[in-house]
């Protein structure tokens, strides 16, 4: 008899934290700037992210998670958001 395999969905691309029920997938390039990649994110993750930055942003500086990460707005969600549940869910304000 074969043991089932239980693999963990990958971690958030943008927070690291596990993911939830609930999962968005964040294209690291906007389609609306030829992007077709797609990276899995929490919904406040993902709502953060917009809010933040607008998609050229995103296109020309932000496509790498490392570098959406160093953005100093990402970061302070990061810090705050990193002991939250993964389904947390709360308002995001839009900081552009």
């Amino acid at each position: 008899m074969l043991a089932e395999r239980h693999t963990a969905p990958p971690p958030c691309v943008l927070c690291g934290r596990p993911l939830g029920a609930k999962v968005e997938w964040h294209h690291l390039v906007p389609k609306s700037e030829g992007g077709r990649i797609t990276a899995p994110v929490h919904p406040i993750c993902h709502r953060t992210i917009h809010a933040t930055l607008t998609n050229a942003e995103l296109a020309r500086d932000h496509a790498d998670p490392a570098a959406l990460r160093a953005h100093p707005d990402i970061a302070r969600f990061l810090r705050w958001i990193a002991d939250k549940p993964a389904d947390f869910h709360a308002p995001v304000r839009r900081s552009r």
